[in-house]
């Protein structure tokens, strides 16, 4: 797990330490201190810690002009024991919401593994954004994790896509293509 980056071609176009209104404003990251992990696995010290010992993010793209994110994910989603919805939510995406974030996409194809406990926390979330024409949308997770997901019902909240191509494109065309096919869906 070390090795695994987070994605870094749109460093051109945001970085979230360079971000007055990102709650990562002016961190600073080593590329030689590998101080962090999922459980006994050390991973890359670009990641962002979030007060979980399971799941760490990297806030790839904000576009405050129409309210989206682009947020990629590592480790373990792990509710029952680390209440990660609870980290997220709180540590995260409230932060987001106040910035008036309402469209999500979660990059969850480095998600290994996930355990969901209840509904609530993805429910507030939802409620948070339904308002402001906002949704939620999990990119790549493995079958296991969407599996787990979907038995918990959390597929009432978020739709899960797949997209092998996603890093050829630029994160506006993304976040409007797939805008557009939420918006279809919800027509429907």
């Amino acid at each position: 797990m070390h090795d695994i980056e987070p994605y870094y071609n749109w460093r051109h176009l945001y970085t979230a330490e360079e971000d007055e209104q990102s709650m990562f404003y002016q961190r600073e990251y080593s590329e030689f201190e590998y101080n962090q992990s999922v459980y006994n696995y050390y991973i890359h010290p670009q990641w962002d810690e979030i007060d979980s010992r399971t799941l760490y993010i990297k806030l790839l793209y904000v576009d405050y002009a129409i309210g989206a994110c682009i947020i990629e994910m590592i480790g373990e989603w792990n509710d029952v024991v680390e209440n990660d919805i609870q980290t997220l939510k709180r540590n995260v995406i409230d932060w987001l919401v106040a910035k008036k974030i309402s469209k999500f996409i979660l990059i969850a194809e480095n998600v290994m593994n996930a355990h969901i406990s209840s509904q609530d926390y993805y429910e507030e979330w939802y409620e948070d954004i339904r308002d402001m024409g906002g949704w939620i949308v999990c990119l790549n997770t493995s079958h296991q994790v969407e599996s787990e997901f979907r038995q918990a019902k959390i597929h009432h909240y978020m739709d899960f896509i797949y997209d092998e191509q996603w890093r050829t494109y630029k994160p506006d065309f993304w976040i409007s293509s797939i805008e557009s096919s939420m918006d279809k869906e919800i027509a429907e």
